[in-house]
């Protein structure tokens, strides 16, 4: 017995219980699924009828000509499997009108002429239900079996994709961000390429909290792709999925699916964990060149595995992620597991993207390089837009799964040389600097949109301390003794463009708390500090200020 198939009328009234039945009505809905059957007399009927249940009835609600034809729409709208009428004991016959509707809905209306036992009718079809149930049970538990024997004894997709194809007699897909894609048995090339272009579309970057993990591809009238996505760390790396007709009952084929997607992503895992053992030269190379050990650009370049190019360059992005634990007494495996976690989706990120990249973790810092070639003049903002992702989902993933983690990132300028990479990786550590200290610069994680702090950073303290001092120093001492505020009423006033009213508002304080405020300010400062020349002295003044507060002002 196949174990995707289900039972249907027409199954149903080859049954020796229902020898003496006849179809009434219907005929054309005698493919419909049968999923349970039970006996139900009352006329409020939706409640307790659910889809593919066949009812058995001795028709007394056809008793009183008032409601039954709404009986026989709660039974079609419910999308019960069919009904079971019998003669003799309430009732004789069954209107016409009801007949006919039962055809315009291709509704099954089966009648016993003479009274039968119900519930011999039950057992028979609960034996035959039940009994079914169990051989699918017991297919999935060797299913689940041998796909474990398999996925222990090699990290070989294909493996899976045979076992997975020899249960569900039907073609296999799978697609991979990482590698190529599989199909077994092949596929015409126009199906194929139709699948990966859809799969780009709808799959890859799948908003999991919005979709159901069932996805379905309708190619053509008798060709659908029942999809299952592969979730690792709450990404999409890759799908798996079967070539099935539309219309085919497929209840046994999302179980092996969604059997063969934890198996496709334990894969996964486990080939990101072994490339873990493979790292020592990276780290190796990571290492010599912050050291400054490599002169040669086509030397580092070799040793990353770069092709070297006749014409054209790469763009090198050199960046450091810095994993923050701020639950108290984490203790030392927590924190390497939760390294380990962020460690293994950033490789399987950069791999999805397409990005040859070192990896090295020291501490709780990860120093990142990647290249693009550039092959044309949008690279570097492809570069760019694909790092700010990474970026993205990394955070995202802490957020979600790491209790009291925070992830910082940060990346140094693009350059066309990986032998820069020391001057990225200082960068990037600014950058982490600003964003921690500067509320409004926790979300850039790039170097070149730092802005003016990218000059501040440069500043020692022993300039930066005393131009703070000659612009705010007397709000900050009046602050100090009268905490009136005035250094942040300042800042927010600036921030506003002189608007009293945003300003208040952003303050939280009622305008002529502000109105009083600007003029002890004006009385500090002297009425010309809205002055263009002043006024960005002390914009930058308020900028230095904040870093200053928060210990960030050294130069690196």
């Amino acid at each position: 017995m196949r174990n995707d198939r289900v039972f249907t009328i027409k199954d149903i009234l080859a049954r020796p219980v229902f020898a003496r039945a006849r179809l009434a009505a219907g005929k054309d809905g005698v493919n419909r699924q049968v999923g349970w059957v039970h006996v139900l007399e009352i006329t409020n009927v939706s409640p307790f009828v659910s889809p593919h249940d066949l009812i058995l009835s001795t028709g007394l609600w056809l008793q009183s000509e008032e409601g039954r034809e709404e009986y026989l729409l709660q039974l079609i709208g419910s999308e019960a499997a069919g009904l079971c009428v019998e003669f003799g004991t309430s009732i004789y016959g069954i209107p016409e009108e009801l007949i006919e509707l039962a055809d315009r809905h291709q509704f099954p209306l089966i009648v016993f002429e003479q009274p039968v036992r119900f519930v011999e009718i039950t057992q028979d079809i609960h034996s035959l239900l039940i009994n079914h149930q169990h051989q699918l049970l017991k297919s999935l538990e060797a299913y689940s079996r041998q796909l474990q024997q398999r996925t222990l004894q090699s990290t070989d997709m294909s493996a899976v994709l045979n076992l997975l194809h020899e249960y569900a007699a039907k073609p296999v897909v799978y697609i991979s961000s990482m590698e190529p894609g599989s199909f077994v048995p092949e596929l015409v090339p126009e199906m194929e390429q139709a699948i990966y272009t859809w799969y780009e579309q709808e799959v890859e970057h799948l908003d999991l909290n919005d979709s159901d993990t069932e996805l379905w591809f309708h190619m053509d009238e008798e060709k659908a792709l029942l999809c299952h996505p592969v979730v690792c760390f709450g990404q999409v790396f890759s799908a798996v999925g079967m070539i099935v007709h539309p219309a085919a009952p497929v209840e046994y084929l999302k179980l092996l699916l969604d059997y063969t997607a934890k198996a496709a992503a334990a894969l996964t895992l486990r080939s990101q964990f072994l490339e873990e053992k493979m790292v020592r030269n990276q780290n190796e190379l990571i290492q010599d060149l912050m050291n400054g050990n490599i002169h040669q650009e086509e030397q580092a370049q070799t040793r990353m595995g770069l092709r070297l190019l006749v014409k054209g360059q790469y763009w090198f992005a050199g960046g450091v992620i810095e994993i923050e634990h701020r639950l108290k007494g984490t203790g030392r495996e927590r924190m390497e597991a939760n390294h380990q976690d962020v460690l293994v989706l950033l490789r399987s990120l950069l791999k999805k993207n397409n990005l040859p990249s070192l990896i090295m973790l020291k501490n709780n810092q990860v120093y990142l390089c990647c290249a693009k070639e550039a092959v044309t003049a949008a690279a570097r903002h492809q570069l760019l837009r694909l790092l700010e992702g990474i970026a993205q989902d990394v955070k995202r993933f802490a957020s979600r799964n790491l209790k009291q983690v925070m992830i910082h990132v940060g990346f140094g300028k693009l350059r066309s040389r990986l032998t820069s990479l020391p001057e990225s990786l200082q960068e990037a550590y600014q950058v982490i600097e600003v964003s921690r200290s500067v509320d409004s610069m926790e979300h850039v994680h790039f170097y070149e949109r730092m802005g003016i702090y990218q000059m501040l950073k440069a500043l020692p303290h022993s300039f930066l301390q005393p131009f703070v001092q000659d612009h705010l120093g007397m709000l900050i001492a009046h602050d100090q003794t009268h905490h009136l505020r005035l250094v942040e009423t300042l800042d927010a006033y600036l921030q506003n463009f002189g608007s009293k009213r945003d300003a208040a508002a952003q303050l939280f304080i009622h305008r002529q708390t502000l109105y009083n405020r600007l003029e002890k300010l004006e009385e500090l400062m002297g009425p010309g500090y809205m002055d263009q020349g002043r006024r960005i002295c002390l914009e930058m003044a308020l900028l230095a200020h904040a870093m200053i507060e928060n210990g960030q002002w050294q130069s690196s």
